[in-house]
């Protein structure tokens, strides 16, 4: 994939993009571990935890960009992608149990230890959507990264806002996963040489997670009402 392309560019806005849809509860992680520190100490504890976070998944998802080379990784690789596409539309609120450093160091560890923890999801799309290009791997992570620990308060309020936001991003992922598993070397050649199956099949995946998470999400919200009403 050459520099110059414009596959290269759209490819490094949907590795930003996956990034961001992903990473919207580091921002929350990284206040959190951060948060007994004196102020001039906060700074620097999100800082070094930033590079250190970004040092771990760069690490980590070149070494699964190898990975993917052997047999049916791709279609594992693409199958969890796609749980992970349906989890973004129904995932449930949780508390982040995140243990504040009273330390610089501390708090340093905190964030890198949790990032990375948090960062399994991403580490497997970036990985599929960078199609084994590890430039396209690391300029990501570094655009994205501190966009994320600086704005991902604004994004998650955005994702709040507008819900549809969040459906997009699924969709991306569903892309990125259905992609994986045409790249799947015992299928390979089976999608180039059908160009309308492989396009039939990419939408299909994409509505089918899409439809899915609405008809889980729809059903979850009757769920509530009626209990609601039954409590009245």
């Amino acid at each position: 994939m050459d520099f110059f392309t414009v596959e290269f560019w759209l490819a490094l806005l949907n590795i930003v993009f996956i990034d961001l849809i992903l990473a919207g509860d580091n921002a929350i992680v990284i206040g959190m571990a951060a948060r007994n520190l004196p102020q001039h100490q906060q700074k620097k504890a999100v800082l070094w935890g930033t590079a250190g976070a970004i040092g771990i998944r760069i690490i980590a998802t070149v070494v699964v960009v190898q990975l993917l080379d052997l047999p049916w990784l791709h279609l594992a690789g693409g199958i969890l992608l796609l749980w992970i596409a349906y989890k973004l539309l129904v995932q449930q609120e949780d508390s982040h149990n995140i243990k504040a450093g009273n330390t610089l160091w501390q708090s340093v560890q905190t964030i890198i230890i949790a990032d990375a923890a948090m960062g399994i999801d991403n580490v497997i799309a970036v990985a599929g959507a960078s199609h084994g290009n590890t430039l396209l791997v690391i300029l990501g992570l570094l655009i994205s990264v501190p966009v994320i620990v600086w704005g991902s308060t604004l994004f998650i309020k955005l994702i709040n806002k507008f819900t549809w936001i969040v459906y997009i991003g699924s969709g991306v992922l569903a892309y990125t996963a259905a992609k994986m598993i045409t790249h799947e070397k015992a299928f390979e050649d089976f999608f180039k040489d059908n160009p309308a199956i492989y396009w039939s099949f990419l939408a299909v995946i994409i509505v089918l997670v899409i439809a899915l998470g609405l008809f889980t999400n729809t059903r979850t919200k009757q769920a509530v009402q009626e209990k609601s009403s039954e409590s009245l």
